[in-house]
């Protein structure tokens, strides 16, 4: 699967990078809830699809990359329910699943649009302001 392209292809259609309110386009459901040491998870229950968002420890500067990635699963990965993966993990050496959400989190919270938005800022403080993880950057060059 192309990451970047399908992120490309809903920045175009829905005129948003905002992973909310392509959530809510798709008609994917984003709800909140204490999640015990998960930041979020992606979960399909018959035909219905829910982005859950820990409301206790997800810090509020997170919130925009935890649904970016969850919407990776939801888009890039929708028959694996991330409720029976081990653990949400944060590193950029995660088995391919949770890779492909990180990889479809940060093109779609660092697209070229946006970079270009903001010439005279680095890259750093951009991913910062959209809650990226700074060793998730590294994505961007890999597809």
């Amino acid at each position: 699967m192309d990451v970047r392209k399908k992120v490309q292809q809903l920045i175009r259609k829905y005129k948003t990078d905002d992973p909310f309110q392509l959530a809510d386009h798709l008609g994917i459901h984003v709800i909140y809830g204490e999640l015990g040491g998960k930041l979020g998870n992606y979960l399909k229950y018959k035909r219905s699809k829910f982005i859950i968002i820990d409301n206790v420890r997800t810090p509020e500067s997170m919130l925009l990359f935890v649904c970016a990635h969850e919407l990776g699963h939801a888009l890039c990965t929708p028959t694996a329910n991330t409720q029976w993966l081990k653990t949400y993990t944060m590193s950029i050496n995660a088995d391919k699943v949770e890779h492909t959400a990180n990889q479809f989190a940060v093109n779609l919270l660092l697209n070229g649009k946006y970079l270009s938005e903001y010439p005279d800022t680095s890259l750093y403080d951009l991913a910062a302001n959209r809650g990226v993880p700074k060793q998730f950057i590294a994505l961007l060059k890999e597809l």
